[in-house]
């Protein structure tokens, strides 16, 4: 979808974007790292596979927020999802850590992926990377959003996020992917901060 000046100014920003933000936040990313690892067992980072830019796989990173069998014990808590479509989603989901919890509450468990950023298997600003159990679900207009590379945020994240029907956050993507421009951008990181505050439908 982006391509020739378009893609080279979203890349730019991406980097410099990505790197500014880790070096800032460097203090408080060594704070999550201690807080994961003195809190439960297991790995700091959590590895998931998801679908890029043509549908093609790749790792994305988060802070580890469950325990280590929670993809064990997903099929059997899939009566109790609350989200639409093909997301799913527990508000009380007893695979949580403590620790873990906080970190989805402020969406800090996010923060890795600034590292698929700089890698270039993520942008800054795009269509959020759906997990490979949603991603089956999905019907074939869906799939238009894997035109672009998946976001840390978008306008997922400043319109509700889970509190919408997944239907219409499909159609969020459909109009950033119209609309995009930097100014959109950076238009969008700037209203995640509020949103993340306020902890807007993040559960």
């Amino acid at each position: 979808m982006f391509e020739g000046v378009d893609f080279a100014l979203k890349r730019a920003f991406d980097l410099v974007g990505a790197t500014l933000l880790l070096l800032t936040l460097s203090p408080l990313l060594l704070v999550i790292v201690l807080a994961v690892r003195l809190s439960s067992r297991g790995p700091i980072l959590f590895s998931s596979t998801r679908r890029g830019i043509g549908q093609r796989p790749f790792e994305c990173l988060k802070f580890r927020t469950m325990h280590t069998d929670a993809e064990q014990r997903q099929a059997d808590l899939e009566e109790l999802n609350e989200a639409s479509g093909a997301l799913f989603k527990i508000r009380d989901d007893p695979r949580m850590t403590r620790v873990g919890r906080a970190l989805r509450r402020y969406s800090l468990d996010e923060l890795p992926q600034l590292v698929n950023v700089l890698r270039g298997e993520m942008s800054l600003v795009g269509p959020r990377p759906l997990p490979e159990r949603d991603y089956e679900m999905l019907e074939d207009w869906h799939r238009k959003r894997y035109l672009v590379l998946p976001g840390i945020t978008g306008l997922w994240q400043v319109s509700g996020r889970s509190e919408l029907d997944f239907d219409d956050l499909v159609h969020l993507d459909f109009i950033y992917l119209e609309r995009w421009s930097l100014a959109l951008d950076l238009t969008i990181i700037l209203k995640t901060i509020p949103a993340v505050l306020m902890q807007r439908g993040a559960y």
